[in-house]
């Protein structure tokens, strides 16, 4: 494999990388955000089959995460990235077609799949455009574009789904932002120049799909994953039992603005400081964000916290993701990002259940202690397993 890196962060080729992402996570906000609404008015679903849309899609995403890293080490970097982005693109154009809930169901599996790759595929690609002494202010912009679209992406499900009668015009904006985003994904020229590997005498491992350098920063991923999850799960919920139901959607806009300001800022500062300055900072502003939230009785509280929440985790995730690019060679960056986000998939899906059974059995505000101690024991883990090993210096 071979990798070139430039001399500028700015480049044609990663605008159009960073444009890329941005346009495929639109669309995965906005359907997942939508597509439960679509189940109960449109084919008149019960709240199990709502559920089972965002269900199976995580676990197209986490079953095909999986091997993400290994087909393209297999197949080529920018052909996996290509092939992935026109079967997320056929995903979309199908759900037209989509008159039922046991299709539906199956093309959510198929198309959470097909993102998973993607995902993985742009991410690497990102890395690979970086220059390597801009690494962690790429990685906070790259990232920066994914936390647009998280505001973007609900807002415009939104107004399509509650401002036209015609319920495929979800679709079609659907269908009309995964093209652009596989339009961009075509002008990115990369210098990575993989030719498929010749496999079929080579031992069956786990080491072809699982990264085991970055098993350790990747399990601390899966602790912020897991606490994260009580914010996208429960916060609607919540909002509603504690009568704040109409500051949920501002939580959210303010949670990611908050991002998108500070994310810049991080990664010029991991490019500067040694991570420890990021992460231990980060933890504490991310829980005591957590804490906030459940003892939240007003708006203002609530959209405090909202805040908070997103400076803490604004700092933390592009710090575990550069950490997990950094801890192996070149050759095996591909397979470090799909096994970091594999984590991070996990963290999300057991959060969410374990968190919902906690919230069933004793209360939101009880959810959101065990989530906060989720969230502190990030620290106590990468101290562990990251802190006293480390050996360069910045």
């Amino acid at each position: 494999m071979t990798y070139v890196h430039g001399s500028r962060l700015w480049t044609k080729n990663f605008i159009a990388i960073c444009f890329s992402s941005f346009f495929i996570y639109i669309t995965v906000y906005m359907l997942n955000t939508t597509l439960p609404t679509f189940v109960k008015e449109v084919l008149h679903g019960n709240q199990q089959q709502m559920g089972l849309v965002i269900t199976l899609w995580s676990v197209g995403v986490i079953a095909f995460r999986l091997f993400s890293g290994r087909w393209i080490e297999m197949i080529g970097l920018k052909k996996t990235a290509i092939i992935s982005f026109l079967l997320f693109f056929l995903a979309v154009a199908i759900y037209l077609g989509a008159y039922g809930i046991l299709f539906l169901l199956i093309v959510r599996l198929i198309h959470g799949g097909s993102f998973a790759v993607a995902a993985t595929a742009t991410s690497t690609l990102a890395a690979d455009l970086i220059p390597d002494s801009q690494k962690g202010e790429g990685i906070g912009y790259f990232s920066m574009f994914m936390s647009i679209a998280m505001v973007i992406g609900p807002a415009i499900g939104a107004y399509v789904i509650h401002g036209y009668d015609n319920s495929q015009a979800l679709f079609i904006v659907s269908l009309i932002l995964s093209g652009l985003s596989l339009i961009c994904l075509v002008f990115v020229r990369h210098s990575q120049q993989t030719s498929v590997r010749l496999i079929t005498n080579e031992k069956k491992s786990w080491r072809n799909l699982i990264e085991r350098k970055v098993l350790p920063i990747s399990f601390v991923g899966f602790l912020l994953s897991f606490s994260y999850s009580s914010l996208t799960s429960f916060i609607f919920s919540y909002t509603m039992e504690m009568n704040l139901s109409r500051f949920s959607g501002l939580f959210f806009v303010i949670f990611a603005l908050i991002i998108i300001v500070s994310r810049p800022l991080v990664g010029i500062a991991l490019d500067k400081w040694r991570e420890h300055f990021i992460v231990y900072p980060g933890t504490i502003i991310f829980v005591i964000g957590v804490i906030l939230l459940s003892k939240s009785e007003t708006g203002f509280l609530l959209l405090l916290s909202a805040a908070i929440i997103g400076f803490g985790y604004g700092a933390l995730f592009p710090c575990f993701q550069l950490l997990a690019i950094q801890a192996v060679a070149l050759e095996r960056r591909n397979i470090a990002i799909s096994t970091f986000f594999l984590f991070f998939d996990l963290g999300f899906g057991i959060g969410s259940f374990v968190l919902g059974w906690i919230a069933s059995k004793t209360s939101y505000q009880s959810m959101y202690l065990v989530a906060a101690i989720a969230g502190l024991a990030c620290s106590a883990v990468y101290f562990a397993v990251h802190h006293p090993f480390l050996k360069r210096d910045k």
